[in-house]
């Protein structure tokens, strides 16, 4: 699953990309082209701004959704023990070192 986001500047039109984990209402990335101040936040006016928001949280809600299928898949695997035996955990009583 993809992490990242693809934002598109309102000034130079070019495409950059951030993590979705990152684009919040409140978080401000520069433009790496044009070096702009872009503000994300739910009720921008900006269309460019809206879109990015929106794929963010898309693309949050996925990673969410597989982490738990993931979690929940390893939670359901039988577990098999994988330590020692108790004939083996000790050496006999004949072994010979007096």
């Amino acid at each position: 699953m993809e992490d990242s986001v693809q934002i598109r500047c309102t000034r130079c039109k070019n495409i950059f990309r951030d993590r979705a984990k990152r684009l919040q209402n409140g978080y401000s990335r520069q433009c790496p082209s044009c070096e702009i101040v872009l503000f994300f936040d739910e009720d921008s006016h900006d269309p460019n701004i809206k879109q990015a928001m929106r794929t963010a949280r898309r693309a949050r809600k996925q990673l969410r959704e597989s982490e738990d299928a993931s979690t929940r898949k390893a939670a359901a695997a039988p577990r098999q023990y994988s330590g020692r035996s108790a004939s083996n955990a000790r050496g006999t009583e004949d072994d010979g070192a007096d």
